[in-house]
């Protein structure tokens, strides 16, 4: 929930993670956003600018494909999804929105790789405005949050 009270965590070093993003260019006002807002958070914790990688498809349809051709690579501790999908007057916006957060979700859980989902699904392009800094940076979050958790489960 935007806003919402996310609590805190304590696995925030990303000094040693190697970290991969990939950007839909579909509304691309809005991704450009996240993505700068992602890669900023991702350095305030520590992950070096050369240990980030950052690749852009053109929609949030082809977000998937991509982070499945970056964890087969097997050099990241985490992945992240940046794209925005806005409601408009078809079925359409259910269809991308489900079908990509399947994708994105199936990477994380086929390759057992942490994978922050921020692709936003928002009702209009003001509801986009709002999120995009927020949700970039709880993506970075997220991502550094989960690998160092992985990492200490294994």
């Amino acid at each position: 929930m935007f806003g919402a009270d996310k609590g805190n965590a304590d696995k925030q070093d990303g000094s040693k993670l190697h970290v991969a993003m990939v950007q839909a260019r579909f509304n691309e006002g809005i991704t450009t956003a996240l993505a700068e807002a992602c890669r900023a958070e991702l350095l305030a914790l520590g992950v070096q600018e050369k240990n980030i990688r950052h690749v852009t498809v053109p929609g949030a349809l082809e977000v998937a494909t991509a982070l499945q051709a970056l964890a087969e690579q097997d050099e990241y501790d985490a992945l992240i999804a940046l794209g925005c999908i806005i409601r408009g007057e078809t079925y359409h916006f259910e269809l991308v929105a489900n079908e990509s957060a399947a994708g994105v979700t199936r990477i994380g859980l086929d390759y057992h790789l942490p994978v922050a989902n921020a692709i936003l699904t928002t009702e209009n392009l003001e509801q986009a405005i709002a999120r995009q800094h927020e949700k970039g940076r709880d993506a970075a979050r997220v991502a550094v949050e989960m690998a160092n958790l992985l990492e200490e489960l294994e």
